[in-house]
């Protein structure tokens, strides 16, 4: 079996699970918070900010994605993966086919990476049709050109890369889901402190978050926020996302052979 068959194998074994849905409501909730409070985004530019309530809209919705709700649907994703494997013992019945177990890991991760790019298509989805709610609600026109808040969210996504190749290395690695879910949520918490060190690059746990943050301070004239250098920053992520992989695949099914 070739690696693209299995890829489509793998989206069938999701086709009927909750995870999409779980991915659209959490998009659909922190943006109904965006839209009941779109009249904040107008203090944020007369309170020294200096950011206009259009811009403001759409960066603290992206902040408030990439901080928590977009790293933890992923965790709860990446859990969801692969008990659905192993609550119904499939993980043995492929292992018992001649496939090629590297194949089958990076297959799974490869499906991690599409709902990935899924929940960020919701959540740019969500943001047209949530601007376009509150430019009736409050008066003021919030959309902003489709070209940069796509350039926005591809960012969002590539850098994320990284971080999900760490949830699929855990919750391979751990076999208890309550533990790997606690340590994929538990490894989002501090990104808010490490974004404001000069060694944020070490951590991909908080790269998107730290993405969004410097184009906050880029739209906003009173703020200050770091700049991104491609080095070393890019052969960090490179390096961290092969080194996980590698242990994902060197402990995909190990448990299981035994």
């Amino acid at each position: 079996m070739n690696f693209l068959s299995l890829i489509g194998v793998e989206f069938k074994k999701i086709h009927r699970s909750k995870i999409l849905l779980i991915l659209l409501a959490a998009t659909v909730v922190l943006w109904i918070l965006a839209i009941l409070n779109a009249d904040l985004n107008f203090k944020m530019q007369t309170e020294g900010i200096g950011i206009s309530p259009e811009n403001n809209f759409l960066i603290q919705g992206f902040l408030g994605m990439t901080w928590f709700m977009y790293p933890a649907s992923m965790v709860v994703s990446t859990v969801l993966l692969t008990q659905t494997e192993r609550g119904n013992k499939g993980i043995l019945k492929m292992l018992a086919l001649p496939i090629n177990t590297l194949k089958l890991c990076l297959a799974k991760f490869t499906i991690l990476l599409a709902l990935g790019a899924t929940q960020i298509l919701m959540m740019t989805g969500m943001y047209f049709i949530s601007a376009a709610i509150a430019t009736q609600t409050q008066h003021y026109h919030f959309m902003l050109s489709p070209l940069f808040v796509l350039k926005e969210a591809g960012l969002v996504y590539l850098s994320s890369i990284p971080m999900l190749a760490f949830f699929w290395m855990t919750a391979v690695c751990i076999q208890t889901p309550i533990f790997s879910m606690g340590i994929g949520l538990a490894s989002i918490v501090p990104s808010v402190l490490i974004i404001n060190t000069k060694a944020w690059f070490s951590y991909p746990m908080s790269y998107p978050f730290y993405v969004i943050t410097s184009e906050y301070g880029k739209l906003a004239s009173n703020l200050s926020a770091g700049d991104i250098k491609l080095v070393p920053w890019i052969p960090v992520a490179i390096a961290f996302t092969c080194l996980c992989l590698t242990i994902s695949c060197l402990f995909f099914g190990q448990n299981e052979r035994r």
